[in-house]
């Protein structure tokens, strides 16, 4: 469903006991266009039934959106590049191959991805459209560069965490580690070490 939007600017604000219950039930998408959807109804001479319904639809989708938002921001995409942007015939990736990537079915299924190639062929940019469109599905995505997840397990070996923070990444039905360059390795986990 789509916000609801109101013509009337200038309406009155709701009644304090009105505001507060909102407050406590925590609707703030709701509550923030109550003021001007009232004054409309009222105006239009909308059904009881009809308010309630434009309400609950509001708050119902700026949930939504500030869920989308928190999944995209808790992955911790390097750039936001998305399939809206992405170019199938300049891939080296087969189109057939893209396509059932694409509907997500293998990470339902737990399934492994790996994506070599040389550099500059756009693996980090499919990778991460693909985490776009997994928050997008209602999915929560992790996002690593290697060398972070070395500075990571580095962090938590210290007072032996690790198992916690490690399960902390598992809790995501995708989690992408981005190697950038054959040297990282090395450097990730301190030379070898």
């Amino acid at each position: 469903m789509s916000p609801v939007t109101t013509t009337n600017t200038g309406a009155p604000p709701l009644p304090a006991d009105l505001e507060a219950l909102m407050r406590s039930l925590k609707m703030p998408h709701a509550r923030a266009l109550a003021p001007d959807l009232i004054a409309t109804a009222r105006a239009q001479r909308w059904e009881p039934a009809e308010v309630i319904k434009a309400l609950f639809t509001e708050e119902a989708a700026g949930r939504a959106r500030s869920m989308l938002a928190s999944r995209r921001k808790a992955a911790g995409f390097p750039t936001g590049k998305t399939f809206d942007a992405w170019d199938p015939a300049a891939s080296s990736i087969p189109a057939p191959t893209q396509q059932a990537l694409r509907t997500l079915e293998w990470i339902t299924r737990r399934e492994n991805l790996v994506v070599c190639g040389p550099s500059g062929t756009g693996k980090t940019f499919f990778l991460e459209a693909l985490g776009q469109q997994a928050v997008e599905a209602g999915m929560r995505v992790a996002w690593f560069r290697l060398e972070d997840l070395g500075v990571l397990i580095r962090a938590h070996r210290t007072d032996d965490s690790v198992t916690r923070a490690v399960a902390r990444i598992l809790r995501a039905e995708l989690v992408v580690i981005d190697l950038c360059r054959a040297r990282d390795y090395a450097e990730a986990f301190g030379g070898g070490r």
